[in-house]
């Protein structure tokens, strides 16, 4: 059953995992997340990944606003070893708000002056993050104006609201383009590396679970069909923009019915996307970002949570079980391709106990970094203050109230409405506002 976080102490939280069932990752030595890694040539300082969590604050052509900037130079200041760029629209009509960043070759300039502005400031803070891009087309959930405009692979009963607009393979063929020049423009801005979405059932990730998609290229029963469309743009990319390192945000179970990585029960099944990471590993993918779910869907899978947004169920198990399936999950893929880095979702549920654990997780191979999303909203210098202290500030971390999620999901500019009262909590007085 569902219940809030009241845990005061280590033995407390490790005390309910252990009443659920569950062997808890606990270390408190922190160390682990202090140790550098170097990927593919590039030297990351510690085990620390901002997450993409979008902010719904471009300008209407896509360009970064001053408040996108502002987050980023939170970000950069905050010490984390990766920043991972939020969901950045390939083209106007794959955008899933009016306020989704999308590179152009118009606001190329804006971009660039977001790159090199993080990259100063954190260097003028003592680190040198990695800063990834990560290109995405938002297929069923696209709302360039606000309303929606699905555009869909494949027909899925339990997630069509409306009736969505198949994309043909001439479509997707298209879409490619759309990507490749959206990975030359991202070079060109100074990104180090690229990453293809494949998650939240946006369009990539719906295209490897497009079974119903019938005399298609990029569909049907056979898996290397469906991932065809993901690996082509991937394979586009390295010859086309040779030098930047690939990546992607990959659910490894959408966790519902028709979607990627699930059995006829609805459960998770990792047999095809295994064979989708082998085929990652022979195109030298050394880094991977797991998640699993869908934030429309089913938001509790990758973000456990105390509190839902008004109007969405409570979930019928605890969410420790859901931080325990991500770190379970990741896990098995850790263990399996070695060779790869993976970084971990779901940490921010756990507050100041999410340092010991993600600890423990690196300290055990079970993953290679730990990322926050909605803790990076809250409490964005975390790392820095570990690095510097020795410890973090149990009163700034994120609460799980879907404050956040509450704002981006009626395309607000989306923010900590505790920790950033400042600017979102205005933000959310205005929604209460309007009746929502």
């Amino acid at each position: 059953m569902h219940e809030r976080f009241r845990y005061r102490d280590a033995d407390e939280i490790i005390g309910k995992a252990k009443e659920l069932g569950f062997d808890l990752p606990f270390s408190y030595d922190l160390t682990p997340l202090l140790d550098p890694l170097t990927i593919d040539g590039f030297s990351i300082q510690n085990r620390f990944v901002v997450q993409p969590m979008e902010g719904y604050d471009s300008a209407h052509d896509g360009s970064p606003s001053a408040l996108t900037k502002r987050r980023y130079l939170r970000y950069a200041e905050g010490g984390s070893g990766i920043i991972w760029f939020e969901a950045t629209a390939v083209s106007e009509d794959g955008r899933s708000n009016p306020g989704q960043l999308m590179i152009t070759g118009n606001n190329i300039d804006s971009f660039k002056s977001l790159v090199s502005e993080t990259r100063i400031t954190a260097s003028k803070n003592g680190f040198k993050p990695l800063l990834v891009v990560q290109l995405t087309h938002s297929g069923r959930y696209s709302k360039p104006e606000g309303k929606p405009q699905p555009k869909v692979a494949s027909l899925n009963p339990i997630l069509d609201k409306t009736e969505p607009y198949v994309l043909s393979d001439n479509d997707l063929l298209r879409i490619q383009d759309q990507y490749i020049a959206s990975a030359k423009l991202a070079e060109e801005a100074g990104f180090n590396a690229i990453d293809i979405k494949a998650c939240h059932g946006y369009l990539i990730v719906e295209s490897l679970s497009a079974k119903e998609r019938n005399d298609s290229n990029y569909g049907g029963a056979n898996p290397f069909s469906r991932f065809r469309f993901m690996l082509e743009i991937l394979d586009r990319i390295r010859e086309e923009v040779p030098g930047m390192m690939l990546t992607t945000r990959l659910n490894i179970s959408d966790c519902y019915k028709g979607g990627f990585g699930v059995d006829k029960n609805d459960q998770p099944d990792f047999t095809e996307p295994m064979l989708l990471v082998e085929e990652l590993l022979k195109r030298d993918i050394w880094l991977i970002n797991i998640s699993m779910g869908s934030p429309y869907f089913n938001p509790h899978v990758t973000r456990p949570f105390d509190t839902p947004v008004p109007g969405s169920p409570v979930p019928d198990e605890h969410p420790l079980n859901g931080v325990m399936r991500m770190i379970g999950s990741t896990s098995l893929f850790q263990k399996r391709f070695p060779e790869i880095n993976f970084a971990g979702s779901a940490y921010s549920y756990l507050r100041q106990f999410a340092l010991n654990v993600g600890a423990a997780v690196v300290k055990n191979s079970e993953a290679s970094f730990i990322g926050f999303g909605r803790n990076s909203f809250a409490y964005p210098s975390m790392p820095a203050d570990i690095i510097r202290f020795g410890e973090a500030d149990p009163s700034k971390f994120c609460i799980a109230c879907s404050g956040c999620t509450r704002l981006i999901s009626n395309l607000r500019h989306g923010g900590c409405v505790i920790r950033d009262r400042e600017i979102y909590d205005t933000e959310l007085k205005k929604l209460f506002a309007d009746g929502k």
